[in-house]
């Protein structure tokens, strides 16, 4: 391939593809940039560009490429796939999408990234036509060789899924068992278990065995089969002591216990909790965005309601004193003074009742 006369430069037509339209793809050529937070769906696509490709041979038509060898990627390219029509490349991590400073990042210096970038630029119709390159990165900044990939591949930037996306995910494949759910409950499930795409599909996957073909998932279920991200349990804890039900709400704090959640982990997110509902105290008095207030990314979004209703429980100095007494409790358990158990209990009984 080294001695095939380089090409003009061609340009796509497209920039920047929504996950949705990558999903769609099935013949797959050039080059892709494939980045972002949502790495369950990122996974997903790139099993099936694998599977998509046929037999890999590592070494052969397949080839992986990391930060440690990266200043090979030029001589991988240039190399048959003896035997077979294209070559697959996976580069991931390379860390050639970092900001560029002095010295090497990631394995690879500047001018190993100008001389990458030079050759992709000029050789890019021969990269066509013989691999298949697939950069991965968790991030990925505009430097020269994204801006080159923008104009002559694909970029994928996989970000977390907004709630309204993954409900409708999770509904097709509920609905691909013949499984019945509404999107309240799956809101629900959202709120449970968070927004990670992993933990989810776990968890309905559950649900769906649970209800059986023709079933239908309901709360009582989630409540029963799920696992619950410690936030939201604390939300359920919270609710409970704005509504001044210090027995149920010390019952779930045993029940975190019980279930072997640290008792330091509790008391760090009870605290930052708190801290954010006073936060939205002092949003709502000025007059100023709650959603900033608590920096919540986008799929975030929907805990602003959940934050403002609960905040109404509790009167600002009084959320302000709960927060400086679980700082004392956390020094006073730290030097020994206090048991930690007894103390958050103690906490929770004197401010909240």
């Amino acid at each position: 391939m080294g001695d095939i006369k380089k090409v003009p430069l061609v340009f796509r037509k497209e920039k920047m593809l929504k996950i949705e339209d990558f999903e769609k793809e099935t013949n797959y050529t050039g080059i892709y940039l494939l980045y972002g937070e949502e790495t369950f769906l990122l996974d997903q696509q790139l099993k099936k560009i694998k599977k998509n490709f046929g037999e890999l041979i590592k070494g052969i038509n397949y080839i992986t490429i990391d930060e440690n060898n990266i200043q090979n990627l030029i001589s991988d390219i240039e190399t048959p796939a003896f035997g077979y029509p294209k070559k697959l490349i996976i580069a991931k991590n390379t860390g050639i999408f970092r900001r560029e400073s002095k010295g090497k990042i990631g394995g690879a210096s500047k001018e190993l990234k100008d001389k990458i970038n030079e050759y992709l630029k000029n050789n890019i119709n021969i990269i066509n036509e013989a691999v298949v390159l697939i950069f991965i990165e968790q991030e990925a900044e505009k430097n020269s060789i994204y801006n080159t990939i923008e104009k002559i591949g694909q970029i994928c930037n996989f970000e977390e899924q907004k709630p309204f996306q993954i409900i409708k995910r999770l509904k097709i494949l509920c609905n691909s068992y013949k499984v019945n759910v509404d999107e309240k409950t799956l809101q629900y499930l959202i709120e449970a278990c968070g927004t990670n795409m992993q933990d989810l599909i776990n968890e309905i996957r559950k649900l769906i065995e649970y209800a059986g073909e023709n079933g239908k998932i309901v709360k009582e279920d989630i409540d029963k089969l799920c696992i619950k991200k410690i936030e939201s349990v604390i939300f359920d804890l919270t609710d409970n002591l704005g509504q001044k039900k210090i027995k149920e709400a010390i019952e779930v704090l045993h029940n975190l216990i019980a279930e072997k959640e640290p008792i330091q982990k509790i008391l760090i997110t009870l605290y930052n909790h708190f801290k954010k509902l006073y936060f939205v105290k002092i949003a709502v008095a000025n007059n100023k965005d709650i959603a900033t207030s608590l920096n919540l990314k986008a799929n975030q979004m929907f805990l602003v309601n959940k934050y403002k209703a609960q905040a109404t429980g509790f009167k600002t100095p009084e959320l302000r004193k709960i927060i400086q007494e679980l700082q004392n409790l956390d020094y006073k358990y730290k030097i020994g003074l206090i048991d930690i158990n007894i103390g958050l209990e103690a906490i929770l009984c004197t401010y909240c009742s």
